[in-house]
């Protein structure tokens, strides 16, 4: 996770500097209730791949998993494909890693009780990131399936510094965490205006298209926004659309977490602000996690050679 979080900080540099190339993704919709988007970025002159992702909520009632896809890295100068990654697998992780940085940078450094709402893959690496850039006493776990969020709990108990706990009521979960990592599919919102407190830090991953609420708008008022991409959010980010159509908050007032990372200044003005990362995924983490994992494979001697030709 710590080399994700590189990897993703190098990413979200090079997207707000100017120093990458990555049209939005599109988003193919299916007759099974699923989405299947398309992406691809070269950053800098280092880092090149394409991604094919699919994600199908309904496989959690099938006992398979929600997320399904591969990532291409191909060589920057010639175009070749260099190698083939799972797609699931690096998706989860730099998504994690996304919230890492947020919460190195926006979080209270003094924040003791972490949340994440959700169980699934995604849910695993907002724990382990949190986990990882703040010394956390309790993470706390909430699912609207409760058997996956109590297996979920179990499986960090092994794996976090912090104590493990799953917590059956979303209100109760909610009151008193100072990180909230919202990973979830849901279409109405889960975390309310009225449950936020004073110098908590939001991480929002789960929407990634303009139906999708993880959060209402009250909390989109309440706190100070902070994004991947702008314009990626402006288009995908439901909870942010659905502010702007209200008068709300509007795109202006947004922060690209790159930007913040740019100008080497805190994005938090005082210990009572509440923070919000909303994170829909750009193409550019893909690419810089996939080199990241590409040299370390090759360091380690793993991954299987394939004759193309």
């Amino acid at each position: 996770m710590t080399a994700a979080v590189e990897a993703s900080e190098r990413a979200y540099r090079a997207l707000s500097s100017g120093a990458s190339r990555a049209p939005l993704r599109t988003a193919v919709e299916t007759g099974e209730g699923g989405t299947v988007l398309l992406m691809g970025a070269a950053v800098g002159g280092s880092e090149l791949a394409a991604k094919v992702v699919s994600v199908f909520p309904g496989n959690a009632d099938r006992g398979e998993p929600t997320i399904g896809g591969l990532v291409i890295a191909l060589d920057p100068t010639t175009g070749n494909p260099m190698a083939v990654l799972p797609g699931a697998w690096l998706t989860a992780m730099r998504t994690g890693a996304a919230s890492g940085i947020a919460t190195k940078v926006l979080a209270p450094e003094t924040a003791k009780v972490g949340l994440v709402l959700g169980a699934g893959p995604q849910a695993r690496t907002q724990a382990l990131a949190i986990d990882t850039v703040r010394e956390l006493s309790e993470l706390r776990i909430y699912s609207r399936r409760p058997e996956a969020g109590r297996a979920l709990a179990l499986e960090l108990s092994d794996v976090l510094r912090a104590e493990v706990v799953f917590v059956e009521s979303l209100r109760a979960a909610v009151a008193g965490a100072e990180i909230v990592c919202t990973a979830t599919s849901a279409r109405d919102p889960l975390l309310l205006e009225e449950m936020l407190e004073p110098g908590m830090h939001i991480n929002a991953v789960g929407s990634f298209r303009p139906e999708m609420r993880e959060f209402d708008v009250g909390v989109v008022t309440r706190a100070r926004v902070f994004v991947d991409s702008v314009s990626a959010c402006a288009e995908e980010a439901g909870e942010l659309i659905a502010a702007e159509a209200e008068g709300a908050k509007l795109r202006e007032s947004w922060t690209e977490l790159g930007a913040l990372l740019e100008e080497g200044s805190t994005g938090r003005s005082s210990s009572e602000e509440i923070t919000l990362f909303k994170s829909v995924g750009v193409a550019e983490q893909d690419a810089c996690a996939a080199g990241e994992a590409i040299r370390r494979a090759v360091n380690m001697g793993l991954g299987t050679e394939v004759d193309l030709s």
